[in-house]
This record gives structure tokens, C-alpha cells and sequence, in this order.
């Protein structure tokens, strides 16, 4: 591992580590395997119907919280009070606005819209964000008609006409209706269909859909993780795409129930967050503390040099360093361990070649994420995957 003068890994110079593999893509800077591109497991059967909403009566709903567009992150800068969380760069561009309202005006027909049951007789969209909020803020007279037939232009929703203004509001939009979701299979399901439903344009990464359909207290522990200063200044900037939020799933994940791994990872985190959602059947304050003590530990020893072969962050390394080092700060002597030691046990593991093939091919798969498993900090400061990764 080549460093500069004042030990910090230098990016410009050749590693004598690097490794290549057709198996990892470049996910957002992140050396991965696409999971967006996996083939999903078996998934349960859903309940849906079709139905029809007047736009007045969509907009009606949209505006009291009783249609929800999805959160993709909660954190991101709200275009519009009532779209939770949609993406700035996911909202259309004005000319696509206008031609949505013109066509409805026109009588034109419109691609229908999808929505998920939730408690207390909401909805979450799946398909049809861009629609409903175009809708909404135009009913609300937020923007003119300026890319339109000239009979509309500089038209706002209180300027129509008596007749314009029925036309719209009595225009109906189809709408497919999935039953609220029962079980952890069958929200699998639903985020097949998101994931299907949003394969054009920008499409959404794996756990950009994940904050939208799992939200709850162990997303929300997600977040406040990737705020961390340790784990920032580990994995570098924030990703724009979540990966960062992604990868700490990933970890707490493979810590809690590695006994439980099978290919595809995404169903694999899927139905770890679907089965804890809300923090239910794990301590998740004592796993939070050992995530953050893991960063501090690593981030100490090793800096940005961690977790790379090269420039990038190779995801399997961080997966199973992360955890190993989750394991060891199981016993009461961890800290006694000086850093040196931690440097030397790295070094050592990413000169395993086993684990290097680990690392580097098939990483998503059974046998893989097996062999990764096997690194345990335990007793002394050896680093060797096929004896697990042991502080001796």
C-alpha cells in the first residue's frame, strides 16, 4: 500500500494490490456488483384492482397526505411541502410539466398511475410521482403554461376558464391498487414492481427504493450512522444515490444475520430491514455503538487507505473488515490493541489471495460472502482468512 510522506494513502501512485474483475462494476465510485441488474428470488403473489380518481378528487388526496410520493431520501431539500422527500433531480423539467396539463386539457389520454395500500387508508406511489405533483402545483397556481397550444399559455389553474377548469377536474386517471403488503415476502413483491416501474430515465438505486418502502427506525439508524465523522471520513463524501446508507445496511446486516445470507444481496437486505423494520427482534443501540466504535477503531489505523485495493471502495472489503471488526468488539480487551496491530492484521488479510478472489469475483454470491464471513477478529493480530482474521 503506497502512502506519502505523511503516511495518507497517495491515490496517483501504483498499487501493488490493485486487482481487476469483470465481476465489479463501478457503482457511484463504489466497486460493486450491480444489484440493480440481479435476478430476483421467488416472490409472493399480491392482491391488486384497478380503479379511476378524478384528477380534482387525486389532488384533493395528494394535498391532505392521503396519497404519499415516497421519500427515496427524507433528508434531500424539498421541491414541494407534500411530496416527502422526492428528489430534486427526479422532478420534471417545466416543458414536461406543461405538456401534462395541456394533454389533459386537450382530452389527450395519460399513463395511469401505481399505489400501494398503507395504514390508515393512504397510498404510496410507485409509479406517477412526477405526475401527481405536476397536479398538484398547479392547482395550488405555482407555475403559468408557457410550452403549450397558445389558447393556454400563461394560463395557472385559477385562470382557466369555468368550462377548462370542469374539463380538468372531472377528468378521470387510472390507477392500479396493490393491497397493503402482509408479510416480508410480499413487500419483496412490491419492491420488484418499484423497481420494474422506474427502469427508465434515472433509475433508482437499490436502496433509494429501500428508505421508500422500509422506512422506519432502523432506516432512520441508517442515516444517523452515515452522519457519522469516523465513517465519513472512511468512506469519503456523501453519496448522492445512498450508497454509503446502503453499505452500512450491508454491515449490520452481515452482522446480525450472516447465518441467514442467500443470493440476491438486495433480497438478502430487503428482508433484513423487512423483518426489523422498526428495530424489532435486535438490539439496535449496542449494534449502532459497535458500528461507530468499528469506524473509530479503523478509521484510526487505517484512514482512507481502508476498504480500498486501488482509489475506490471496494464494497466486499468493507463488508467483511467491517464486520469482523464488529466481532471482535465483542470482548473487553479491544481496545488495548494498538493501532499497529490493526494495520498489520489488514495488511495481512488483503495479501490473502482466497480472500482477494473473495473480493473481487462473484462477490454477491453464497460461496463468497462465505468466505468473507470467515474473518473474526478473536485473539491476536494475524490476519488469515482461512484461520479468520485473528489478533493473536
Amino acid at each position: 500500500m503506497t502512502t506519502d510522506a505523511h503516511g495518507n494513502l497517495d491515490d496517483s501512485a501504483p498499487q501493488p494490490n490493485d486487482v481487476s474483475s469483470d465481476d465489479l462494476v463501478n457503482v457511484d465510485d463504489v466497486l460493486d456488483v450491480d444489484e440493480s441488474e440481479a435476478a430476483a428470488r421467488n416472490t409472493a403473489p399480491l392482491t391488486y384492482f384497478g380503479t379511476e380518481f378524478d384528477v380534482h378528487g387525486l389532488v384533493r388526496r395528494f394535498n391532505a397526505e392521503a396519497i404519499i410520493v415516497p421519500a427515496f431520501d427524507p433528508q434531500v431539500e424539498l421541491p414541494d411541502p407534500k411530496a416527502q422527500g422526492f428528489q430534486r433531480r427526479r422532478v420534471w423539467s417545466r416543458n414536461q410539466m406543461d405538456r401534462f396539463i395541456e394533454s389533459l386539457l386537450l382530452g389527450f389520454p395519460v399513463p395511469g398511475i401505481f399505489l400501494v395500500e398503507q395504514p390508515g387508508k393512504k397510498y404510496l406511489v410507485l409509479d406517477g410521482q412526477q405526475r401527481l405533483t405536476t397536479l398538484a402545483a398547479f392547482f395550488g397556481d405555482r407555475f403559468k403554461l408557457a410550452n403549450v397550444e397558445d389558447k393556454f399559455k400563461g394560463l395557472t389553474y385559477s385562470g382557466l376558464t369555468d368550462e377548462q377548469r370542469r374539463a380538468l377536474d372531472d377528468t378521470f386517471i387510472q390507477a392500479v391498487i396493490i393491497r397493503s403488503p402482509a408479510s416480508v415476502d410480499e413487500y419483496e413483491s412490491v419492491y420488484q414492481i418499484f423497481e420494474r416501474l422506474n427502469s427508465g430515465g434515472t433509475n433508482l438505486q437499490p436502496h433509494e427504493i429501500r428508505v421508500a418502502l422500509y422506512g422506519g427506525t432502523t432506516v432512520d439508524a441508517i442515516r444517523e450512522l452515515n452522519n457519522g465523522s469516523d465513517w465519513r471520513a472512511l468512506y469519503g463524501a456523501k453519496n448522492a444515490r445512498l450508497k454509503d446508507q446502503e453499505l452500512i445496511l450491508r454491515v449490520l446486516a452481515l452482522s446480525e444475520s450472516s447465518d441467514e445470507y442467500s443470493a440476491p444481496l438486495k433480497s438478502f437486505l430487503n428482508d433484513f430491514l423487512g423483518n426489523h423494520r422498526k428495530g424489532e427482534g435486535i438490539d439496535l443501540v449496542a449494534l449502532k455503538q459497535r458500528f461507530r466504535s468499528s469506524a473509530q477503531v479503523l478509521n484510526k489505523a487505517l484512514g482512507r487507505r481502508a476498504f480500498r485495493l486501488g482509489t475506490q471502495v471496494n464494497a466486499a472489503i468493507l463488508d467483511s473488515v467491517f464486520v469482523g471488526v464488529m466481532a471482535r468488539l465483542g470482548g473487553s480487551d479491544w481496545e488495548a490493541i494498538d493501532t499497529s496491530s490493526w494495520l498489520e492484521a489488514y495488511e495481512s488479510l488483503i495479501a490473502d489471495e482466497e480472500y482477494l478472489q473473495a473480493v473481487t469475483k462473484a462477490t454477491a454470491n453464497e460461496e463468497s460472502v462465505s468466505t468473507r464471513g470467515r474473518v473474526r477478529l478473536s485473539g491476536g493480530l494475524s490476519l488469515r482468512c482461512d484461520d479468520q482474521l485473528s489478533l493473536v
